[in-house]
């Protein structure tokens, strides 16, 4: 009888294995073939634009980055040149190829990890799916599969998930987000996340200055600060609306310095002045409400995620830059939100939810109907201000939820139990000691660490 129960359970275990690998080839190879009949050219970055940069370091040995200043940190240059190992005329096959390797070993990472008795890899198919090629079109590809796998090690192994961040970041910059989240939640560890973070911090800037690129190392940093407001930014939506309405000054053009449409008209360069200050502010209220809801005796595996989520709903949605792809980002905490333990996964999942329509409408804007966005055709602007809404609603919600999770009952009987504690040490003369050793820890089980 337990060889057959065994038996019938291994059975279901490979079943669902290949269903997984089936859909996921289905996935990627409907993703593949969307790059290739789209008039918007959704992998124009990897054959134009990134096909230059290894053109030009091939041939003329002049590379971004080392060479001359870069919009990009250095370790983006190292997947585009993996891409073009078979020839830089290829670059875009050689792209998608080295993308859907590297989804595959994010899904062989994550794929014992469950919500809600759910394998998530099945909610990150479905996400890539409704993003569509863009998901596979840019650089934004390598630093989510790193943070992705980085999620994999928060609770056991932070010191390689801050690493693995801090690989991203050095690719994409966003995902040092990440590593200051564990920085201020990761209790105990701090140290290990930091030297995860130093070491690979040392050794990409040991080999950049091996090669003489320490004057342009950070020239990424400067590179965003003149832009213009980019025509899907949710800062950007009324403009586009006068745009639309024949508004003298408001229009649509392209910005032939940084290869990307903008929109002008009165009141947008304030507008994009004030996004950068804006991001600042919510990003310091959120990590203030973290602490507070921590200190009021929240789970930090729990506010963890949250905060992450706050971190790259602010990046996105107060941003002056709105590309597509950005969209993608949103992945990592909600992936971190849903393994994070089943209190947690109940929070996050109206969030995994409501990012599915959340990317299917970014892949309607572009590369579905971009050449209409240009236009400011008003039927696709209403797709555009629905989906920069759920952007702003998502930053929105995680604020209110670290406000919950301070508020909350657990919340206010942990921090009873703290204060109680530390009455009991300081009149027996042991307020050294620490309140916080003095109460027992939560039970883990059913949580992951942050």
């Amino acid at each position: 009888m337990q060889w057959t129960e065994r038996w019938t359970e291994r059975r279901s275990r490979w079943l669902e294995v290949i269903g997984f690998v089936v859909a996921f080839l289905a996935v990627h190879a409907l993703l593949w073939y969307l790059t290739t009949i789209s008039a918007n050219l959704p992998l124009g970055d990897v054959t134009i634009t990134y096909k230059r940069w290894i053109e030009t370091g091939r041939t003329d040995r002049f590379w971004v980055g080392i060479d001359a200043d870069w919009v990009y940190p250095i370790l983006a240059i190292v997947p585009m040149a993996a891409a073009a190992i078979g020839g830089v005329g290829s670059i875009g096959t050689g792209w998608l190829l080295l993308m859907i390797v590297l989804d595959a070993v994010a899904c062989g990472f994550l794929w014992r990890f469950r919500g809600l008795g759910v394998r998530v890899v099945w909610w990150w198919l479905a996400f890539l799916l409704a993003l569509g090629p863009i998901g596979l079109g840019r650089i934004d590809t390598v630093a989510t599969v790193l943070a992705l796998v980085g999620v994999a090690f928060v609770a056991t192994r932070p010191a390689v998930a801050s690493a693995l961040f801090t690989a991203g970041a050095w690719t994409k910059v966003w995902p040092a987000a990440l590593v200051g989240v564990l920085l201020l939640l990761r209790r105990g560890h701090r140290r290990g996340v930091f030297a995860g973070a130093l070491v690979v911090t040392a050794l990409i800037v040991l080999v950049d200055v091996l090669y003489g690129g320490a004057a342009h190392l950070f020239s990424f940093v400067g590179q965003q600060t003149g832009r213009a407001l980019q025509i899907e930014a949710p800062v950007a939506t009324p403009f586009m609306w006068a745009a639309a309405a024949g508004v003298p000054g408001a229009a649509v053009y392209y910005n032939q310095q940084i290869l990307t449409f903008e929109v002008s008209g009165a009141g947008t360069h304030a507008a994009a002045a004030v996004s950068m200050p804006l991001m600042a502010v919510v990003v310091v209220a959120g990590v203030l409400l973290a602490l507070w809801a921590v200190r009021r005796g929240a789970h930090r595996t729990e506010a963890a995620p949250l905060l992450a989520l706050l971190f790259v709903a602010a990046l996105v949605a107060t941003n002056k830059v709105g590309s597509p792809q950005y969209i993608g980002w949103f992945a990592v905490p909600i992936v971190w939100g849903l393994v994070a333990g089943r209190p947690s996964a109940r929070r996050f999942l109206p969030i995994a939810v409501a990012a599915l329509p959340m990317a299917l409408l970014t892949q309607v804007i572009y590369p579905g109907f971009y050449d209409q966005v240009l236009t400011v055709q008003p039927w696709v602007l209403v797709v555009l201000t629905i989906r920069n809404a759920l952007e702003v609603g998502v930053l929105v919600w995680s604020v209110v939820a670290l406000v919950r999770l301070g508020v909350g009952p657990g919340a206010r009987s942990r921090a009873a139990a703290h204060a109680g504690s530390a009455g009991t040490a300081g009149s027996a003369g042991t307020a050294g000691t620490g309140a916080e050793s003095a109460v027992p820890a939560p039970p883990a089980r059913g949580r992951m660490e942050p």
